[in-house]
């Protein structure tokens, strides 16, 4: 369905519970119609997910990825209520990166859709700690001192579409690194790090403004008191991502981490893999080797219990924060939507993450099981257009 056309859609506002009609109108909320009642169902922004390595047999770090591929993820992600989304691109040699890159890039300029859905790149590395534990699945040949020309050419491979990087302040060069490209406006994300708190708080000085899954890609073992997770979650400048899947934070940290960062600051991410929607088995992965994805949905390294990403999309998230975190679907749609869209800065008065009129018609239809808070996708509108509806 065209962008021009006009869509009306009856249910529930997933931002005030209201029964309401929304009619979209070219690429816009056009208008909000409260009513008397509605189907039971809910009318929620568009998730955005700042997070996606790969999902549905897609992995946008593959050797050899194509722009093919990578929009065959998005239509995959689509079916899941994600409208936008940031393609993460890990730790590899500079020339795979930068394939990665190009092919995201491509990708992009294949349809108006895909250039909307597709705003942005995330790296998460090259420039991560060595150590076993802060480097999670990363792999240590690749690590690297942070190079600001690495980055220039990431951008010219990418079309200037890397917007968030992730990195350990104690990597080589990372401060200057952390100066030169917050003044550029690219989003700077601590992650896989074991730096001090004084040096948390120095990359906040110079510009961080993320955690990148905070509480993950760290030690197993840390000092009780003095240690990075809780500098993070002190450091107000800090926005904190956190993955919800049930295995990369345990329920009671999950509520613990978002009332210490607060709903203000926070925002899930899925962390996806390409192995998300696999049957449970062994697989080699282009990220990490061998991985093991068990039958109750964790993915690890085969032989260790460091995990290896997420094979849970970010409606999984947006569930475990109402059903474990102790948040209403207010509040989740708020982790899952307008945070990431306002931290990413795709928010705004016309921009995404709020079904209110001039927002960007970027929409969710879905029904909510009252006693699981299982999320079930019917509807999804990506710019004005019909992106996915089920039969």
């Amino acid at each position: 369905m065209a962008a021009g056309t006009t869509i009306e859609v009856h249910g529930h506002l997933a931002e005030t519970g209201q029964p309401a009609r929304v009619q979209l109108r070219g690429g816009r909320v056009a208008a909000v119609e409260v009513t008397e009642s509605a189907p039971e169902r809910w009318v929620a922004p568009g998730f955005v997910d700042a997070q996606v390595n790969g999902f549905g047999g897609f992995d946008v770090n593959a050797p050899d990825p194509s722009a093919d591929e990578i929009c065959a993820m998005v239509e995959a992600l689509w079916c899941q209520g994600v409208t936008s989304l940031c393609p993460t691109v890990v730790t590899q040699s500079e020339q795979q990166m930068c394939r990665s890159l190009r092919a995201v890039a491509e990708a992009a300029g294949r349809s108006s859709l895909m250039a909307h859905s597709l705003p942005m790149a995330h790296v998460e590395g090259p420039y991560l700690s060595p150590e076993d534990g802060p480097r999670g699945a990363h792999a240590r040949e690749h690590i690297r001192p942070a190079s600001t020309a690495e980055y220039e050419r990431w951008q010219g491979a990418a079309g200037g579409r890397v917007g968030v990087v992730t990195l350990a302040p104690e990597a080589p060069g990372a401060l200057e690194y952390i100066r030169a490209l917050a003044a550029e406006g690219t989003v700077i994300a601590i992650g896989h790090t074991a730096a001090s708190p004084a040096l948390v708080r120095e990359a906040a000085d110079a510009g961080a403004r993320l955690s990148t899954h905070l509480g993950n890609g760290c030690h197993a073992l840390l000092p009780r008191l003095d240690n990075p997770i809780w500098a993070q979650l002190a450091e107000d400048r800090l926005w904190g991502s956190f993955i919800f899947d049930g295995h990369h934070l345990p329920p009671e940290v999950m509520k613990v981490m978002l009332r210490a960062k607060g709903l203000a600051r926070a925002l899930l991410v899925s962390d996806s893999v390409a192995l998300a929607g696999a049957p449970p088995g062994s697989y080699e992965s282009p990220v990490g080797g061998r991985v093991e994805l068990g039958a109750d949905g964790r993915l690890s390294l085969a032989g260790s219990g460091f995990l290896a990403g997420s094979a849970s999309p970010l409606r999984a998230g947006a569930r475990n924060a109402m059903v474990h975190a102790g948040v209403g679907l207010r509040a989740a749609m708020k982790l899952v939507a307008a945070n990431p869209a306002r931290l990413l800065g795709l928010g705004g008065p016309s921009g995404r993450g709020s079904v209110r009129v001039g927002k960007a018609a970027d929409i969710v239809v879905f029904r909510l099981d009252q006693e699981t808070k299982e999320l079930t996708v019917e509807m999804t509108v990506v710019a004005g257009s019909v992106v996915y509806e089920a039969r």
